[in-house]
């Protein structure tokens, strides 16, 4: 079992940077796909990436491709997501999942959760 926890949300605004991190508990973390989630007001749970076990693939939602970069650091049990060149369109909170096997876009997929951090881009 995988206990969850974000940090690193605040308010920023439109160009900035946020790194937002995710430490997780327990021995096995590195044998688990981490992924990123956001959920606007209003929207459904969108994916924003994910990195497989080992840190050599990762994956990202069109929108976020180019700003957005998953990293992982096993040796702290730590999942990052740094966000540059931030948009008010990316104000959400975030969540990061996990999950073991295949990386998946698909949040029911997932079988841990953090309670998210909040993100708010002003304009």
């Amino acid at each position: 079992q995988v206990q969850l926890v974000e940090s690193g949300g605040g308010l920023v605004q439109a160009g900035d940077s946020l790194r937002l991190s995710c430490a997780g508990s327990g021995r096995t973390f590195s044998t688990y796909i981490m992924a990123w989630f956001r959920q606007a007001p209003g929207q459904e749970r969108e994916f924003v990436g994910a990195i497989n076990w080992s840190g050599g693939r990762t994956y990202y939602v069109d929108s976020v491709k180019g700003r957005f970069t998953i990293s992982r650091d096993d040796a702290k049990n730590t999942v990052y997501l740094q966000m540059n060149r931030l948009k008010p369109e990316d104000t959400a909170v975030y969540y990061c999942a996990a999950k073991r096997w295949d990386i998946s876009r698909n949040d029911f997929d997932y079988d841990y959760w953090g309670q998210g951090t909040q993100v708010t881009v002003s304009s």
